[in-house]
């Protein structure tokens, strides 16, 4: 590896050599500075559990798109174009970053362009579909690329074998974020109720609720987190070859190549149950507005309890034994919920959902950042947005799709997106870490 592509931070510790641990952090990270990266998990939370998740979603199909047939799918199309940018942006923008020492930079503009896009949907009232759907394409680019892009400093910060735990941490937090924003949204909404006003009336102030926490939050991040990295001078279309580069050498990294291989897979049902939950408990289950919100509200407080406790148990258990784990507690609540009649089971099942989500979720960034070589972590975890990204269309569109040729079969439709979760655990039975570490090592 030449000094041109080596960025200025310790080495992480090879076979044979002493490293001076100083917890679960790098040397030279400080306890704060870890914390104002998770905040950023905190700040953008709220905007897919109240946009995504929660409250806009089903709003769109309901109350702007008059529950029309075709609603659902259109509110996937959506989710599935932004998708698509950040997947044939992620890899490039995530090698630009590391030959311009600029993640930081390119965070600040995506946190800028999903503040204002969230902001935005307060202006898409009834029968303003073109206007939601552009908001909801602008917004979610932007928090999807901002979210490759924080992933990528984890490596920075965490000890290897801490990446879990300090992921974790992110994820947990991120959880809080996401319940204080909810929860101001559920007061509003309560207080707007109870004077008699409508959807029409309180969706787009938790549009701006959302908004305006997600800047407020997010400034501890720029304040306190340091751009590592300096900058490289290479040729222009450098981004490119770097990206090509890696693909021409994917047998390098067949370990990373296989993984990226199962998140499309297994991702595509949690990007499914993360932008259709709403719907499907409004739509199969009966469920009002306000148990809705009530529902997701507790679905993350499990969530931050499996991220934090699996953070843990990850790095004992290994990375793929705990992944596995997830996918199966999956499975089991894809199961739940579609065999559920009455409001229980499916209480049940969306809390199985919850302590999996947490969980997954940080035990792929870490895994991502254990198998990524040193000099390439803004382009390998771009390439795990590339993946996520990718299994973002592929789950949600799924799903509408079912809905839309069965005549609206919201059971049937969360069954046939839950067979993700068993492809993906047949690919992640390939996978071998340590190999794959090695690897890493040695690019």
């Amino acid at each position: 590896m030449s000094d041109l592509h080596r960025p200025d931070i310790p080495p992480f510790p090879n076979a044979g050599q002493q490293a001076t641990r100083t917890g679960p952090l790098r040397p030279g990270v400080r306890k704060r500075e870890a914390w104002a990266w998770a905040m950023y998990d905190f700040a953008n939370s709220g905007y897919t559990t109240v946009v995504i998740t929660a409250v806009f979603n089903a709003w769109f199909v309901s109350g702007i798109a008059g529950g029309a047939p075709w609603a659902t799918f259109a509110w996937t199309a959506a989710l599935s174009v932004s998708y698509a940018l950040i997947l044939l942006s992620a890899p490039l923008l995530g090698a630009w970053a590391d030959t311009h020492a600029g993640k930081k930079r390119l965070l600040a503009w995506t946190t800028l362009g999903c503040v204002l896009g969230t902001a935005g949907l307060a202006l898409a009232g009834p029968g303003a579909v073109a206007l939601a759907l552009a908001f909801v394409v602008l917004s979610n680019f932007c928090f999807g690329t901002g979210e490759n892009l924080i992933a990528a400093f984890l490596p920075e910060l965490a000890e290897p074998d801490s990446l879990a735990k300090v992921s974790g941490w992110g994820w947990g937090l991120g959880y809080v974020g996401g319940l204080l924003s909810l929860g101001a949204c559920l007061g509003y909404i309560t207080w707007a109720k109870a004077q008699g006003e409508s959807a029409a009336h309180f969706v787009p102030v938790c549009m701006l609720i959302t908004a305006g926490l997600f800047a407020l939050a997010s400034l501890p991040t720029f304040a306190l987190l340091r751009e590592r990295v300096t900058p490289q001078p290479v040729a222009a279309g450098s981004a490119w070859s770097r990206v090509l580069d890696t693909l021409r050498h994917a047998k390098r990294y067949r370990d990373m190549r296989r993984f990226m291989l199962c998140i499309v897979f297994y991702q595509a049902g949690i990007q499914a149950v993360i932008a259709l939950a709403a719907i499907y408990a409004e739509q199969a289950m009966g469920f009002s507005t306000a148990d809705t919100i009530q529902l997701i509200f507790l679905v993350n407080i499990t969530a931050a309890l499996g991220a934090l406790a699996f953070g843990r148990w990850q790095d004992r258990i290994g990375h793929v034994r705990a992944i596995a784990l997830t996918l199966v507690g999956w499975i089991v609540m894809v199961l739940l919920a579609w065999s559920a009649q009455g409001p229980t089971p499916f209480w049940i099942a969306a809390n199985i959902a919850g302590l999996c989500l947490g969980a997954s979720q940080s035990a792929a960034r870490a895994l991502v950042g254990w198998l990524a070589p040193e000099s390439r972590h803004g382009e390998f975890f771009g390439l795990w947005g590339l993946a996520v990204k990718l299994s973002s269309i592929l789950g949600p569109l799924t799903y509408g799709a079912v809905t839309w040729l069965s005549g609206g079969d919201h059971r049937l439709a969360i069954l046939a997106t839950g067979s993700y979760f068993v492809i993906g655990l047949v690919l992640l039975a390939g996978v071998d870490a340590e190999r794959g570490r090695r690897a890493a090592l040695e690019g």
